[in-house]
């Protein structure tokens, strides 16, 4: 990774994307994150979120902040994205049925409606971003992309972080990275 690189930890809502930010950071990198949004039930080890994303459409200035770090952008901001800079992006992902699950269970404990669209729909809906968002993604010549799969690399952490530390450039706390990887944590399995 270079110092002009901007890494991005990507993908659909409850797909991973926190606990590949701990692994990245346990593995040695700096992370950029304002820590407003604390850890929880729903994400007992945190979020790693940065408030400025949700306005990257409007303002892109401060992702001069996040040269040579770390940071979580939600798949549907990913074409927000300023042009200038070069990205490495782990896009994570899930079984859709998990992500689906994990997302209803934390709106239940929010106490927010879970019934105002179907899990078919939103299924629909997430699969067609998918799509759009990897060929947009593959026509990119600034975006170098690893997809990882969450639910592997519970099953096989050693493995994909070694794929991650090639994909980053070497140089990566290995053994911290795969202490990261908690499985108790895995809840919404289908």
């Amino acid at each position: 990774m270079t110092d002009k690189t901007i890494t991005i930890v990507s993908g659909l809502p409850r797909s991973g994307t926190s606990m590949m930010m701990k692994i990245l950071e346990a593995g040695g990198l700096e992370i950029l994150t304002d820590n407003k949004r604390t850890a929880d039930d729903d994400n007992p080890k945190g979020y790693f979120e940065y408030e400025k994303v949700k306005d990257l459409e409007k303002d892109q200035s401060w992702l001069n902040d996040a040269v040579g770090k770390v940071i979580k952008i939600i798949s549907f901001l990913l074409k927000d994205m300023s042009p200038v800079h070069h990205y490495k992006i782990i896009f994570m992902q899930r079984t859709m049925n998990e992500i689906l699950a994990s997302q209803k269970q934390m709106l239940i404990r929010r106490g927010q409606p879970t019934d105002t669209i179907s899990d078919e729909k939103m299924a629909k809906t997430f699969f067609a971003h998918l799509n759009k968002i990897k060929d947009w993604l593959a026509q990119q010549s600034n975006m170098d992309v690893l997809f990882i799969n969450y639910n592997d690399v519970l099953a096989n952490p050693k493995e994909h972080i070694v794929d991650i530390t090639k994909f980053l450039g070497n140089g990566l706390n290995q053994k911290s990275m795969a202490k990261v990887v908690d499985k108790n944590l895995y809840r919404q399995r289908k």
